[in-house]
C-alpha cells in the first residue's frame, strides 16, 4: 500500500523516526490522559462504592477484598448513569490532550490527524450509518443464531439514554483521537502503513485488558475494529468517519440493544439483549458481543470492504 496523504503530512513532525521512542511517548501521553479521564469519575464514585462495599461485607471483613471482588463492584457502580455519563464526558481529555501533544511536541498540524473541515459533516454522518448497520448485523446474528434473545425494556427513561448518547459522542471521538489521530498517524509518518496499522490496533486492544470479560477472542475483535478503522480512516483521510463508527457502535451496543459494553455492565436500554448459549464465543459473555464471533465475522467483512475500496480509489482509471 502506498503511503497515504495523512502520513505524509504526520511525517514532517518533529517526533524521533525510532518505533521505540514512539510507543514509549505514546504510554507517557495514554498515562496523563488515564489519570485526567479518571479525575471526575473517581469523585463521584467515592460514595456509592463506600456504599457497594458495605453492603457486601467488604468493609467488615477484608479477606473479601480481592481483585475479582473489587473489579465486579467496580463494575456495578460504574453501570449507573450517575457515574457512567461524567465518565463517558471525561474522555474529553483524551481527545484535547492527543491534540495538544501532537501540536506543541510533535509540531504538526491539526490536519495531520485528520481534522479537515472538508466533508467533515456528511463523512461524520456516513459513519454513524454503517456503525448503526454493523452493530444491529452482529446483534440480529446473535439472534438468528440462537445465541441471544431480544426484549423491550420497560420504563424505558429516554432523557437518561439521550445523555448517554452525548457521553458516546465524546467516549467514540476520544478514543479515535488518542489510537487513530495520534498513534496511528505518528508511527506511519515513518514507518510502513502495515506497522502503524499493526502498533495502533495491538495498543487499543490492549488498552481494554482489565475489562471483566477479556479473553482471546474479545482481543481478536479489538484488533480486527482497531485494523478497520485504520483503513476506514486512511480510505477517506480523515478521521470523521470513524469518530461516528465508534461512537454509535458504542451507543447502539449499550444503550439501544442493551448489552454489556466491553464488559462494562448493563445500562438504561431500549432493548435488552440476554445470552440464550453458555457458550460466550457465540454470545459474547461477560465482555458483550464485541466478545463473539458475530463481531469477527462483521469486523472482517468490513475490513475486506474497505481495504477493496482503498485498492480501486488508488488504481489507474
Amino acid at each position: 500500500m502506498n503511503k497515504p496523504k495523512i502520513f505524509e503530512e504526520s511525517g514532517k513532525s518533529l517526533t524521533s523516526p525510532a518505533l521505540p521512542v514512539q510507543i514509549f511517548s505514546f504510554l507517557i501521553v495514554f498515562l496523563i490522559i488515564y489519570v485526567l479521564e479518571a479525575i471526575i469519575p473517581s469523585i463521584v464514585s467515592i460514595k456509592p462504592m463506600i456504599q457497594e462495599m458495605e453492603s457486601q461485607g467488604m468493609l467488615d471483613d477484608t479477606s473479601k477484598i480481592d481483585f475479582k471482588n473489587s473489579m465486579a463492584t467496580a463494575t456495578i457502580i460504574s453501570a449507573s448513569p450517575k457515574i457512567m455519563i461524567p465518565s463517558l464526558l471525561s474522555t474529553v481529555f483524551g481527545t484535547i490532550t492527543s491534540i495538544i501533544y501532537c501540536r506543541n511536541i510533535e509540531v504538526r498540524p491539526v490536519t495531520s490527524m485528520g481534522v479537515r473541515k472538508q466533508k467533515l459533516i456528511p463523512h461524520y454522518l456516513m459513519g454513524l450509518l454503517i456503525g448503526i448497520v454493523m452493530m444491529t448485523a452482529i446483534t440480529l446474528l446473535s439472534v438468528c443464531f440462537g445465541a441471544n434473545k431480544i426484549s423491550v425494556c420497560s420504563g424505558i427513561n429516554f432523557g437518561v439514554i439521550l445523555l448517554y448518547l452525548v457521553g458516546f459522542f465524546v467516549q467514540g471521538m476520544s478514543e479515535e483521537f488518542i489510537f487513530r489521530g495520534y498513534l496511528l498517524t505518528t508511527v506511519g509518518g515513518y514507518h510502513s502503513v502495515w506497522v502503524a496499522i499493526a502498533v495502533n490496533s495491538g495498543a487499543f486492544a490492549l488498552a481494554h485488558i482489565f475489562n471483566p470479560g477479556f479473553n482471546v477472542l474479545p482481543f481478536i475483535n479489538l484488533v480486527l475494529f482497531g485494523v478497520f478503522a485504520s483503513l476506514y480512516m486512511i480510505c477517506f483521510d480523515d478521521i470523521w468517519g470513524v469518530c461516528g463508527i465508534h461512537s454509535i457502535w458504542n451507543f447502539m451496543q449499550g444503550n439501544f440493544y442493551g448489552i454489556s459494553v466491553s464488559g462494562t455492565g448493563d445500562t438504561e436500554s431500549i432493548f435488552r439483549t440476554t445470552a440464550r448459549t453458555s457458550y460466550g464465543w457465540l454470545s459474547g459473555g461477560e465482555f458483550g458481543i464485541e466478545g463473539s464471533i458475530f463481531t469477527t465475522v462483521i469486523l472482517s467483512a468490513g475490513t475486506v470492504l474497505v481495504f477493496l475500496k482503498i485498492k480501486k480509489d488508488k488504481s489507474p482509471k
